[in-house]
């Protein structure tokens, strides 16, 4: 059995911060959607940042004993998807964050601003 979800989610919120992802929200789904229970959404400065801070989330992630059960995208850079199934993570450029307004498609739910690391 892996890491409760909400654990997961301040984990993979607090690499982002390292790595200084700007916009870092959380939304919770758990009431809105089986397939998992939170997205983890953040954006980077530019496609090398954006592999920055998926690569620094799945180190982190992986030394708690936590793998992904699936990454996409990781060789475009300019969005990122990390699957850790109870929690699903998304790195995007602004761009791309923009174009597909994951927090304007999910407006339903709970979400959690973090704050971005100075």
């Amino acid at each position: 059995m892996g890491l409760d979800p909400e654990i997961l989610t301040t984990l993979v919120a607090r690499s982002a911060q390292d790595k200084k992802a700007h916009d870092i929200v959380i939304l919770n789904l758990k009431e809105l959607s089986a397939i998992t229970d939170y997205f983890v959404i953040c954006s980077g400065e530019s496609d090398l940042h954006v592999r920055a801070i998926a690569s620094q989330i799945i180190e982190d992630l992986e030394e708690k004993g936590e793998e992904a059960w699936h990454v996409e995208g990781h060789s475009s850079a300019s969005w990122i998807l990390i699957d850790f199934v109870d929690v699903v993570v998304h790195v995007f450029n602004h761009k791309m964050r923009e174009y597909y307004a994951l927090e304007r498609l999910w407006g339903d739910a709970p979400m959690q601003t973090v704050k971005s690391a100075e």
